[in-house]
């Protein structure tokens, strides 16, 4: 299992203060449209698939599959990124982490874990199940 190395705090912006203070309080939110009823993320004020601005914030699972990853060894601390797609539709970029390198899998279930930055900021990222 690869040692943590620093999480660099994120910068939040207006339209996103609600996803970081639900991440502060471990929970996982992504924003869906009222018009079309999609799921999207990134956290953004217009639907990207019918640009209605009829979005709300709601919570997700947490529970999803590796899409895509990449481990990157030449890196004092190695560490993994991927795609998860989360089991409401969306597919974010995060980390993997608590896990053997190695052992990450494209397809592998993960769920959300919140890991502090620098800050103190909990950020999410995922873990295999």
């Amino acid at each position: 299992m690869a040692k943590d190395r620093a999480i660099i705090p994120p910068l939040p912006f207006p339209e996103t203060t609600p996803y970081w203070e639900a991440a502060a309080n471990g929970k996982l939110l992504i924003k869906q449209c009222s018009a079309c009823g999609a799921s999207h993320f990134y956290p953004r004020v217009h639907c990207p698939f019918c640009f209605s601005d009829k979005t709300q914030w709601c919570e997700a699972a947490g529970r999803g599959t590796i899409y895509a990853f990449s481990v990157t060894r030449r890196a004092e601390t190695p560490y993994a990124i991927a795609y998860v797609t989360l089991r409401e539709g969306p597919t974010m970029l995060t980390n993997i982490v608590d896990c053997g390198l190695d052992s990450i899998r494209i397809g592998q279930e993960v769920r959300v874990v919140f890991k502090p930055a620098e800050n103190g900021q909990l950020v999410p990222m995922f873990t295999p199940v």
